[in-house]
């Protein structure tokens, strides 16, 4: 993984799409953890119903699914991303700032609904900056890269909450969480203003097909069924999200200090793990990494249905790092993958993979809850895993046979 790195740093077409998604990993981390806080106790939204503060982050999400699929297949079409990924960072910069600054719900709202699922979309677009140049490598050079970059992401997600919440500990508000967020979009904008003139792609493709040509080649079956499948998996680690802490604290009795630790520990472990699956792409196939990755955490999904003390989940905490790390990070190459010669439309699967995974996740919570506890609905997890992880070798079984000469 050493040569990752010097990879990375030697080419700055890869170099600063690194830096400045490490510097967009605060924008997410300053914020995420302490949003609904904000906007439900500190602005007054606590007089919209639950279901009307839903429906915002719902919207929310829709925003940035068409705004990421939108501007990748744009982006195809350009010769280089920099304008794109300077426009999503004034609209981070406006949005997490007029949060920070104007403490108003109504900003709060319009800011959440429209400019900061905005400024998410610089995700994709700097993953598809990455695949536009790795495009031009040998695949497992490709793929120890894009791993190695995603535990970047995940290292400064780890450091951030902490950071911030020592910082704001003493704080009567929350919200200057949001002008860190703003100087983290200054931050990324600063760097492909200044360090990234002609860092984009080779150039446009030749003949390339209109909007509606490119977004049919996301609506094929064999590229829609493949975005659900990781979708499915992706939903795993959504689901223990949302099922950890609370099972942390009723069924193994542990305490909100234990909730806080392990989030923080995962992540970190998280990192290496990432770097380690990035160099079995290098000699294996990604779908057979990707298949043990999710089979390692479907083990780790079961294990924590019977836990039942705190010591129970710290004991998981590698099986629980290593199955996360490799649902997070593997699937960026196999999604680009489904359309390599569109990197900006290819790499736009992921914000559509992580919404319908959300969903899922959401289905199999209340579904899993409705028939038993959060320790059956665990159960119930493991069992859509290992379902998913069935059909996704079959599908990629009858691919390789198709293939194959008669």
């Amino acid at each position: 993984m050493s040569s990752s790195f010097s990879l990375i740093l030697r080419d700055k077409r890869i170099r600063i799409p690194a830096v400045t998604l490490v510097a967009l990993a605060f924008t997410y981390a300053s914020t995420a953890p302490y949003q609904s806080i904000i906007g439900i106790n500190e602005l007054g939204l606590s007089n919209l119903s639950n279901g009307t503060y839903s429906a915002l982050i719902f919207f929310s999400a829709i925003v940035n699914v068409t705004t990421s699929l939108t501007l990748g297949i744009w982006s195809d079409r350009l010769k280089e991303r920099r304008p794109l990924v300077l426009g999503l960072s004034v609209a981070g910069m406006l949005g997490f700032g007029s949060i920070a600054i104007f403490h108003s719900p109504a900003v709060f709202v319009v800011s959440t609904l429209l400019l900061v699922p905005m400024s998410n979309s610089t995700y994709s677009l700097l993953f598809a900056s990455l695949r536009a140049r790795t495009n031009q490598m040998d695949r497992g050079q490709a793929a120890g890269i894009t791993a190695t970059v995603r535990a970047l992401f995940s290292g400064s997600w780890a450091l951030a909450p902490g950071m911030i919440g020592l910082y704001l500990v003493n704080s009567p508000s929350m919200t200057p969480a949001y002008g860190i967020a703003a100087l983290a979009s200054c931050t990324c904008f600063c760097l492909y203003f200044f360090f990234a003139p002609g860092n984009g792609t080779a150039g446009p493709a030749p003949d390339q097909p209109g909007f509606l040509a490119s977004l049919k080649r996301i609506f094929m079956p064999s590229v829609l069924v493949r975005v659900i499948v990781m979708a499915l998996l992706f939903g795993l680690q959504r689901l223990n999200s949302m099922l950890l802490p609370l099972i942390i604290t009723h069924a193994a009795n542990g305490s909100v200090v234990d909730v806080g630790f392990i989030a923080g520990l995962t992540a970190f472990l998280e990192m290496p793990f990432m770097m380690m699956w990035g160099m079995a792409q290098r000699r294996f196939r990604t779908v057979h990494v990707l298949a043990l990755g999710a089979l390692i955490y479907c083990a780790y999904l079961l294990l924590l249905g019977f836990a039942s003390a705190p010591w129970h989940i710290y004991a998981l905490l590698l099986l629980n790092a290593c199955g996360a790390a490799a649902i997070l990070s593997v699937p960026i190459t196999y999604l680009q993958d489904l359309i390599a010669d569109r990197p900006g439309l290819g790499t736009s699967l992921i914000s559509l993979n992580t919404f319908i995974g959300t969903g899922i996740a959401a289905g199999l919570f209340a579904f899993g809850t409705s028939v038993s506890d959060y320790s059956g609905t665990a159960f119930v997890g493991a069992a859509a895993g290992v379902a998913s992880i069935g059909v996704l070798l079959y599908l990629e079984s009858a691919r390789r046979q198709a293939r194959q000469p008669a």
